[in-house]
């Protein structure tokens, strides 16, 4: 397979893919943008974390809220819990790093909120003690996930899994689901 070949392939693949989840979830992306719609009007924060380029994400997509996505607007309340190097390290060094997300969700997060998990495969200890966290305090749990979800399923009030075992490939459609999203929450926040 030429270069060119295989590039055609993998974009053809990664479409087929967007339009299954696009057909099987859309409720569910609707729920999704309900429930952030939901927290910021009352008030509320919508918190993101995960892993590797699921950490990018969270940063990328609280950018989106607090900055702007499409169009200009307030600022809605968003935080990425993987940013603050000083408090992941320290958190990490005293606690374990199974704690540098729930830590936060339990100084920051408050019933109404919403905690949005990426993870590939929804078994990282990190994410699922940060799901626990945000349970115990009333906040929202939803979770962006591939492969058979993992443990963190169970812990969600809203689940969305890519069915997918390519770690690429379901990242790319978290962000792509996040931003479809975000459109959704400007379009019902917007005066």
């Amino acid at each position: 397979m030429t270069p060119a070949e295989q590039a055609r392939a993998g974009l053809t693949a990664l479409a087929a893919l967007a339009t299954r989840v696009g057909e099987e979830h859309a409720e569910t992306i609707a729920a999704i943008a309900d429930a952030y719609v939901a927290a910021l009007r009352d008030g509320g924060t919508l918190f993101f974390a995960g892993n590797g380029g699921s950490a990018a994400d969270a940063q990328h997509l609280a950018t989106e809220y607090v900055v702007r996505y499409q169009s200009n607007r307030p600022a809605l309340r968003a935080v990425a819990l993987t940013t603050d190097s000083s408090l992941l390290t320290a958190c990490a060094n005293d606690m374990g790093f199974d704690e540098v997300f729930a830590r936060q969700v339990e100084a920051l997060a408050r019933p109404g909120d919403v905690l949005s998990l990426h993870s590939t495969s929804g078994e990282s200890p990190n994410v699922i003690r940060a799901a626990q966290s945000a349970k115990a305090r009333g906040v929202t749990v939803v979770t962006f996930l591939g492969k058979s979800g993992g443990h963190l399923k169970d812990l969600a009030d809203v689940v969305l899994i890519v069915p997918s075992d390519d770690t690429a490939r379901i990242q790319e459609i978290h962000l792509a689901i996040e931003h479809v999203i975000c459109e959704l929450v400007e379009a019902q926040l917007r005066v």
